[in-house]
């Protein structure tokens, strides 16, 4: 959290956001020319959200079976938890999209659109357009398996560290792709990976009994 703070700050009042797509935006010539590449737009973009989402269906498919064996018990609240963190990080960052009415980047003034830039907190003039990049959707479908960290936190502790890395990884990935498209800010991105993270926290601590002792002490 204090990580999250301290970043927060960079970011939003110290426009470390737009430091950054500048940086971006120059290194692409002054326009978003990766905005409909075919690694970023089709595979990253399109795809990566199609694997997330047959991901989570595959661990369905397990956690069913895990219930048809005795042997495997322990296991099955920690993938419950697993399926509820992931999908109830996604849903929680989309809702949030819907009222927080931020722009991307490339609708703004100074990124190839023609909307002021209006801050998170602030009033929205009434006669812009209807807005949703915040958080960062497709970010969160990599980020909502930081929830493997406390699965496996439950089930084998020393597969905490490839679990977290998965997320996280995953995060980046989908995020970096597309602040390059000038789809977001890094800043958008940072909310995803904490929403996903507190709902995680929050899922196991409730969910799995198991994974109380791990999620405890990520709390602290």
């Amino acid at each position: 959290m204090l990580g999250f703070a301290l970043a927060w700050v960079v970011l939003v009042p110290m426009r470390g956001d737009q430091w950054w797509a500048d940086r971006l935006l120059a290194w692409e010539g002054g326009q978003w020319k990766l905005g409909h590449s075919l690694l970023l737009e089709t595979v990253i973009h399109r795809g990566g959200k199609r694997l997330s989402v047959l991901t989570w269906l595959a661990a369905v498919g397990i956690t069913v079976w895990m219930w048809q064996r005795p042997d495997l018990r322990h296991w099955r609240r920690p993938a419950v938890a697993l399926l509820l963190s992931v999908l109830l990080s996604t849903l929680t960052v989309s809702m949030l999209k819907s009222i927080t009415h931020m722009d991307c980047p490339w609708d703004l003034l100074g990124y190839g659109g023609q909307r002021p830039f209006i801050d998170l907190f602030a009033a929205r003039p009434a006669e812009l357009p209807a807005a949703a990049c915040f958080p960062a959707g497709h970010a969160s479908a990599g980020y909502a398996w930081v929830a493997l960290y406390f699965f496996a936190g439950a089930v084998r502790p020393q597969w905490r560290g490839a679990g977290l890395w998965t997320g996280l990884a995953a995060g980046l990935v989908f995020g970096l792709a597309q602040q390059l498209r000038g789809a977001h800010f890094l800043s958008h991105d940072l909310a995803s990976l904490m929403v996903c993270w507190l709902v995680a926290l929050a899922v196991y601590r409730l969910v799995a009994a198991d994974g109380r002792s791990v999620a405890q002490g990520a709390a602290a």
